[in-house]
């Protein structure tokens, strides 16, 4: 699965993903860009989903017009020790095949 990184995700948490190719936004030279930009971008260049604390991506976006899954994590702050706990989830929900195209990692 190739996987993008949203700027607000710590990046120090994503260690151990060997069967996923995950990149971050800066390395793809789209920093800054609005979520709806983004999406398009990500679209284009055969990303398969985004992982992201944004909550309200969901809620301000048309994703139905994408095949990108958005992973929703949500942890109490984006500090890695408050993230870190949820990467196991982030696994699990990674393998599972699933219609939802939002799944919220908690």
């Amino acid at each position: 699965m190739k996987l993008l990184l949203d700027e607000n995700f710590p990046q120090k948490v994503i260690i151990d993903f060997p069967a996923h190719s995950i990149t971050t936004i800066e390395k793809a030279g789209w920093k800054g860009k609005k979520n709806g930009e983004l999406l398009e971008l990500m679209e284009k260049e055969g990303f398969d989903g985004l992982i992201t604390m944004d909550q309200n991506l969901a809620r301000q976006q048309n994703l139905t017009k994408y095949r990108i899954k958005i992973y929703v994590i949500k942890a109490v702050d984006n500090r890695p020790a408050s993230v870190r706990p949820l990467m196991q989830k982030l696994r699990s929900a990674l393998d599972i095949q699933s219609n939802e195209q939002v799944v919220e990692i908690e």
